[in-house]
């Protein structure tokens, strides 16, 4: 069993980067005693600041990721840091990284599904084309992004690859409450995995954020959660409640194509 904290940012237009990169590191530093800390989605721009992509567009070695991993290697806590507009020879990407206790990039993330509706990010951003499974001595982790939810093939790829803990990093603004909440849920209960998010809160762009990040157990129960402003979530992961469940309940072997055929 292992702590996880959940840090719910308030992003705001008063903000500059720097000064989001210093307040997740305050933030970071008072959930120290989290053996894994993630961060929610595009933090250090703000997911609305679509003018602002190309020109603080960073590579993995940039200041964002770099700040945040000096900071996992002093805490020694593992880091899904997020996302940042991730620019590799000009093409822009949604990029998530995980960070060890050492602060070394163990697994990278590129949303795959990038969101149009209301949002430049379809636009301005390429899409990945990779799933994500971490392998640490946490667990197997798998990584996503915001409107990924939306797409429970993904999930399902994850589950194949061995995850069995969903980390998903989010800028998801109200009002679509009922939505985010049920598929927090879902995509846990269907997989029989923990599912752990962070989501942003404030206002940006005009644009509330939704916040209401949780901890979800393998059977689609919120363990923690929290509501619109921001805090830190935070919660037990227990990775043998994910096996005893999985293999005293046969969901995921009766698993069929057979109706496909």
């Amino acid at each position: 069993m292992y702590k996880v904290a959940s840090l719910q940012l308030d992003i705001n237009d008063q903000q500059s980067k720097e000064d989001r990169i210093q307040y997740a590191l305050e933030q970071m530093e008072l959930a120290r005693d989290a053996d894994l800390i993630l961060l929610p989605e595009i933090w250090n721009t703000g997911y609305f600041n679509f003018d602002l992509y190309s020109e603080e567009s960073e590579t993995l070695d940039g200041l964002t990721i770099s700040s945040v991993a000096e900071k996992a290697r002093e805490i020694n806590s593992y880091v899904f840091a997020g996302s940042f507009v991730e620019n590799v020879q000009g093409k822009l990407y949604n990029t998530s990284v995980m960070l060890d206790n050492y602060g070394e990039i163990i697994g990278t993330y590129r949303k795959i599904h990038l969101f149009g509706y209301g949002s430049r990010e379809k636009e301005l951003l390429t899409p990945g084309n990779e799933v994500e499974v971490v392998r640490t001595e946490l667990g197997a982790l798998g990584l996503s992004t915001c409107y990924d939810l939306r797409f429970p093939e993904l999930y399902r790829s994850l589950l194949d690859k061995g995850a069995e803990v969903f980390l998903v990093t989010s800028g998801w603004p109200f009002p679509r409450w009922a939505n985010w909440l049920a598929l927090n849920q879902v995509r846990a209960l269907e997989n029989i995995c923990y599912l752990v998010s962070c989501n942003c809160a404030g206002i940006n762009k005009g644009i509330t954020f939704l916040g209401h990040s949780s901890i979800v157990d393998p059977r689609g129960i919120i363990r923690a959660g929290s509501n619109e402003e921001p805090c830190i979530v935070s919660g037990y992961i227990d990775l043998k409640r994910v096996h005893q469940i999985r293999s005293s309940f046969s969901q995921l072997s009766d698993r069929t194509m057979d109706f496909m055929q």
